[in-house]
């Protein structure tokens, strides 16, 4: 019997994009399910009643909620293909530390560029921050775990199709300030496994322009 995959997601959401991406490298099928965030299903209410919130992956009827958790689901369960956490339970442990910064410090700090005037410069500052701090994990690895594609990877580049976002309201450069970054932004884009699976920034930016507006009253 075939694995029936879901994922309840939205199109605009870099926490689903990493699901999208670490699927898309195990060659997994599944049924794309576009949630709109403002008017939830009851469908999705039932598979993530604590959080509410996409992504979910159900996987043969099964719900797994929290995208980095459902990035380690996918990358134990289709061991077929390379894999995204080390074998090495240091590294391994070190892969998840470096996701966890991101969700702590980039997730952080970008929300709170886009959702402000663009007047607080330390939030601005402290994406900067944040986004170096990554850059010198980086160092010169082709990847963050080496040589190979993995898991801080997938944790990291949803967040490249909003940096459009960050730099129009932030008013900053990040390629001025972190070149090497965006190298491997750019490297980690000749993937199809990435190409197709992250968003459009142009409508990552009108979506964010009509969230302004409609929670923030900004223009």
């Amino acid at each position: 019997m075939a694995d029936e995959v879901v994922l309840l997601d939205c199109y605009y959401s870099m926490f689903g994009m990493r699901a999208r991406v670490a699927l898309a490298e195990k060659g997994v099928e599944y049924e794309f399910r576009e949630e709109n965030l403002a008017n939830k299903s009851q469908f999705l209410l039932e598979m993530n009643p604590i959080h509410k919130k996409i992504p979910v992956l159900i996987h043969n009827g099964k719900p797994i909620c929290e995208s980095l958790i459902i990035v380690e689901y996918i990358d134990e369960v289709w061991k077929d293909k390379s894999p995204l956490l080390p074998s090495n339970s240091y590294q391994r442990a070190q892969a998840r530390f470096w996701a966890d910064v991101i969700d702590k410090k980039v997730s952080v700090a970008g929300k709170g560029i886009w959702s402000t005037k663009g007047e607080d410069q330390e939030t601005t500052k402290e994406m900067i921050d944040a986004l170096k701090l990554l850059e010198g994990e980086l160092g010169d690895k082709r990847y963050f775990g080496g040589d190979d594609f993995g898991f801080v990877d997938v944790a990291l580049i949803p967040f490249y199709c909003w940096f459009h976002v960050y730099e129009t309201f932030g008013n900053f450069s990040i390629e001025e300030n972190c070149p090497k970054l965006v190298e491997w932004a750019k490297r980690c884009m000749e993937k199809e496994s990435v190409s197709k699976s992250l968003a459009d920034p142009n409508k990552v930016y009108e979506f964010i322009v009509g969230m302004r507006k409609m929670y923030y009253g900004l223009e």
